[in-house]
């Protein structure tokens, strides 16, 4: 997807999830709520699911009680041994208002919701859709044990529209590839999606046996897992931020420019969302990325404005190994280091990894002094080195993220 599409791709997921939720709203309006205390109880579960949702890798928005709580509501079938009377419109209109009161301290504090609501609004509807109709016309009575496979069936195709209604979502965002956005969802998926799954035909189950009460039982281990996510999540943000500060010690020593490791890092990782990569190789790519300068500090004297890409070659590689040493002694993934000591390797015997950061390198450096055509003439420079130094998918690629930049690299602040 391209031009203007990935926008009219979002308009028509926004639209698409308003009118559903405008239609349920006037028909739960018109004919009163139906259960108000069990509606009151999964209300509740799910807005205490938003209240502890948090951002996750990559930009995530995970909020798998939520999520549960939302999906088992939508596949409840009796309640205490009893049929219930609720139905489509109902099971998205008690989502909806959930999800929109546990999401006010996240606008207060600025954070986008609309995407995060109109995801849920949709993977509820479609679990919803794909249950309500079916079960209130009798279809699964009796079916005994094929009941629960039915539900963990109905979870799990909802948890693959999920995931690509997100990669949608993101691709109309950001215009990175699609199918590396889907990738990635798909992998999430099979973690806590997996669980939010489980989890949702249990208490579905559960309340249909011994009613109301299972909600807290079952809830529970979820919510312990969820706040153990959420302290790994954070663990892994300060575990960054320590990388960035050993990153600086470059700067701070006066071998490189404030703000060199900073920018190299955030444009490599851009051009290896535009490869295709994974989760886990951005995050080796950009912590190398961040400390691909740290061998400097074993010279005597420093190189100019710390551009080691006009350096000999014999010179490149000593400081790419003495780096990739003191990355080994930081405890940080060994694939880092391993990036970082074949920096200044032969092009064709690098990692991909290791392509793009001397690329980036190359470019930012190229560009630093240089004038209003400065961009565009680095990037000429770097294509007639294609023959030896830099990929050149690497530079098409780079071409592609300045492109969308107006060939400025992004700065980190």
């Amino acid at each position: 997807m391209s031009g203007p599409r990935p926008c009219l791709l979002l308009g028509l997921v926004h639209t698409g999830a308003a009118l559903l939720v405008a239609v349920c709203l006037v028909d739960t309006f018109g004919s009163g709520l139906a259960e108000r205390g069990t509606a009151l109880a999964f209300g509740i579960l799910v807005t205490l699911g938003e209240l502890t949702r948090w951002t996750g890798a990559g930009g995530r928005e995970a909020a798998p009680l939520g999520a549960a709580a939302a999906l088992s509501y939508a596949l409840l079938g009796e309640n205490g041994g009893h049929p219930t009377q609720h139905g489509l419109a109902q099971v998205l209109s008690v989502v909806l208002a959930a999800a929109l009161l546990g999401s006010v301290p996240h606008i207060a504090r600025g954070r986008p919701v609309l995407d995060h609501l109109a995801r849920r609004v949709l993977t509820v509807g479609f679990a919803a859709v794909c249950f309500q109709p079916l079960y209130n016309q009798g279809t699964f009575h009796g079916w005994g044990t094929a009941y629960a496979l039915l539900l963990l069936a109905i979870l799990t195709l909802t948890a693959l529209c999920d995931a690509l209604l997100a990669a949608a979502l993101a691709h109309s965002r950001t215009r990175w590839p699609f199918g590396p956005l889907l990738r990635d969802e798909l992998r999430a998926t099979l973690g806590i999606g997996s669980a939010v799954c489980a989890t949702g035909a249990v208490t579905a189950l559960a309340v249909a046996v011994a009613g109301l009460w299972a909600l807290p039982v079952f809830s529970l281990p979820l919510l312990l897992t969820q706040m153990s996510l959420r302290r790994y999540a954070a663990v892994r943000a300060t575990y960054r931020q320590t990388i960035a500060s050993l990153a600086r010690a470059t700067e701070i020593a006066g071998y490189t420019p404030a703000g060199h490791a900073r920018r190299v890092a955030a444009l490599s990782r851009e051009v290896g969302r535009d490869l295709g990569l994974s989760e886990a190789e951005l995050t080796v790519l950009e912590y190398a990325a961040l400390m691909h300068d740290i061998g400097q500090l074993s010279l005597v004297d420093p190189v100019p404005a710390g551009a080691t890409a006009v350096l000999p070659v014999a010179e490149q590689r000593r400081i790419a190994l003495l780096g990739g040493a003191v990355v080994r002694q930081t405890g940080v993934n060994p694939q880092v280091a391993m990036v970082v000591e074949r920096l200044a390797d032969p092009c064709p015997e690098q990692p991909v990894a290791a392509r793009i950061v001397r690329a980036v390198n190359a470019y930012e450096e190229k560009t630093r002094d240089a004038g209003p055509g400065g961009p565009l003439k680095a990037l000429e420079e770097l294509r007639l080195g294609t023959a030896g130094d830099y990929a050149p998918e690497v530079v098409r690629s780079l071409a592609r993220v300045l492109s969308r930049d107006c060939l400025t690299p992004p700065v980190v602040g």
